[in-house]
């Protein structure tokens, strides 16, 4: 190998470089509004399986 570690050091470079470009971006293809729907359902479901433990908790 009469390039030593070029190729090694490109290859490291570049997976970092598409790393970033994707961070932070979503796969899900919501928009803004599906997205605040669907958390807000998931937070009511939350909450009321909370409020059950809660309610099982002190009718003991």
């Amino acid at each position: 190998m009469t390039r030593g570690n070029q190729r090694d050091l490109a290859r490291q470079k570049n997976q970092k470089k598409q790393a970033d470009l994707t961070k932070g971006k979503r796969t899900d293809n919501l928009t803004v509004e599906q997205r605040k729907a669907r958390d807000a359902e998931l937070m009511r479901e939350k909450q009321k399986k909370k409020e059950e433990a809660a309610a099982a908790g002190t009718s003991k």
